[in-house]
């Protein structure tokens, strides 16, 4: 444990009183939730940050369990002074529906048999996660996330929140996933639930009784699931065609090479933290999953509002680089402020939860939240609407400067003459200010968003505002030159 982590942490549990109803009609009734939470919530409930996991992680992102040997899996971005900071932050994370890690999932006790669900279990989507997830952020009293991040089936959730709830979010960051799952996702999930399925020790999902989980089943899926988190390059780096504990090849069926001995490992470590009928569940969520409306995203999209920032890795090969741009085309085509970043590794898509440097750059650009006044001109050149154009030529010269707003005696903005006002005077034959200035003028305060003032510039094809305070009294000016600069 270091200063950077949140330190010892605790999991909670929500019950959610009453029915949830799921997509597929059917309903669940006094669901449970597992989350931790990092940093305080503040006053105005302002800065709340949901994370969302991957297909097997669970609530524990950050900080440490006591005794335990590992932090939580995003250790490397979540703390204090790191990118998702918990001294600004108030960051949230739980455990999916249908997940085994404490919410309800197939093997909780089924209230009507008081016996673990099993298959009685419904299938669930990644719809219904969010469902759950809303429910939680509710007992906050939250009405409004700062932003909602996450990875793979976690990036699923992220744009499933964005769809769903496109109001309850400022910010989102989808990372290394997709809109929908594609037809080779679906069969490497198709194979490992299959895996399940053969293992006699399955026992059609009933093997909570007799102890006699399926071991072999559950370890090979997780072997075939682990091939598509890693890249060609990564495997070639680690293992090449290295032999495991031996000298030359056995020639027979047992482990000869190094990456045969690391997926094996990987199984059956797996086996001992994760229940094999909510791998089934979850999975098949995750197939389910299609953002589309009549086959078209951009429709699917239609009602999305927060600022976005699409992150993919270029060595990921479960889900590449082009599912995630197909997500930025669509948002573009919807007039949404999208971004794109993309992870430089070979680690493939494990990436996200192992390329610190990278990750902690892109989300502290992301999530910083620039404010008009850390840019702003404050050295403001004004002028009076009394004075004559050639008054206004003359400043503009002097101060080398284009725009100039017009204010009463005490600086209080009523208009905005520029060069090209300067210059349709000529036209008009016009000698005094307010006959050529601008009236109608836009105007931002210290305060507003520099990434909102930047849209609104675009918008209405704006290279310069006036800072005013709530008096409308002139503080400064902002161009669009410095935004531009700040944000490349």
């Amino acid at each position: 444990m270091n200063e950077e982590s949140v330190g010892i942490v605790e999991t909670k549990t929500l019950e959610i009183e009453g029915e949830i109803k799921l997509d597929s009609g059917k309903t669940l009734n006094n669901v449970t939730v597992a989350y931790e939470t990092y940093g305080e919530l503040n006053k105005e409930k302002s800065n709340a940050i949901l994370i969302c996991h991957a297909l097997t992680g669970d609530a524990h992102a950050a900080g440490w369990h006591k005794g335990a040997k590992k932090p939580g899996w995003w250790e490397i971005v979540i703390g204090p002074g790191k990118a998702i900071d918990t001294e600004k932050y108030f960051v949230i994370c739980s455990n999916v529906l249908g997940g085994c890690k404490g919410t309800t999932g197939p093997s909780s006790i089924n209230p009507e048999t008081n016996k673990e669900y099993g298959l009685e279990f419904p299938v669930i989507t990644i719809r219904d996660m969010v469902k759950v997830q809303k429910k939680l952020v509710e007992s906050f009293n939250i009405n409004q996330l700062y932003a909602v991040i996450g990875g793979s089936m976690g990036g699923m959730q992220v744009l499933q929140w964005m769809v769903s709830y496109p109001k309850m979010m400022k910010k989102a960051m989808p990372i290394a996933t997709a809109a929908m799952s594609y037809p080779q996702q679906i069969a490497f999930n198709a194979v490992g639930r299959q895996s399940i399925f053969s293992d006699p020790n399955w026992n059609g999902g009933n093997y909570y009784e007799t102890g006699e989980i399926p071991r072999n089943g559950l370890s090979l899926a997780r072997m075939i699931a682990h091939i598509t988190y890693l890249s060609d390059e990564s495997m070639d780096i680690k293992f090449g065609r290295g032999l495991q504990d031996k000298d030359e090849i056995s020639y027979d069926f047992t482990v000869d090479f190094q990456v045969e001995s690391y997926l094996k490992y990987q199984g059956e470590s797996f086996v001992k933290r994760f229940d094999a009928n909510s791998y089934l569940y979850i999975t098949k969520a995750v197939d389910l999953f299609d953002l589309s409306v009549t086959n078209s995203l951009i429709d699917g999209f239609k009602d999305v509002e927060c600022k976005v920032e699409v992150l993919s890795v270029d060595s990921d090969w479960l889900y590449p680089t082009e599912q995630s741009t197909e997500i930025v085309t669509a948002l573009n085509a919807n007039d949404v402020e999208v971004s794109f970043s993309e992870i430089k590794s070979n680690y493939g898509h494990d990436a996200f939860l192992l390329e610190k440097g990278q990750l902690n750059f892109i989300l502290s650009k992301f999530l910083s939240d620039n404010i008009v006044e850390d840019i702003m001109m404050e050295e403001v050149v004004t002028i009076r609407e009394n004075a004559d154009v050639q008054d206004a030529a003359k400043l503009m010269l002097d101060k080398h400067v284009t725009h100039i707003p017009v204010v009463t005696d005490d600086y209080k903005l009523i208009g905005i003459v520029t060069s090209w006002d300067l210059s349709k005077s000529i036209a008009t034959n016009s000698n005094h200010l307010k006959d050529i200035m601008t009236t109608t003028v836009k105007y931002c305060h210290g305060n507003d968003s520099i990434e909102d003032i930047a849209r609104q510039m675009r918008k209405f094809d704006i290279s310069c505002l006036p800072v005013v305070n709530d008096d409308m009294k002139v503080l400064g000016l902002i161009t669009i030159d410095q935004i531009s600069n700040l944000l490349s």
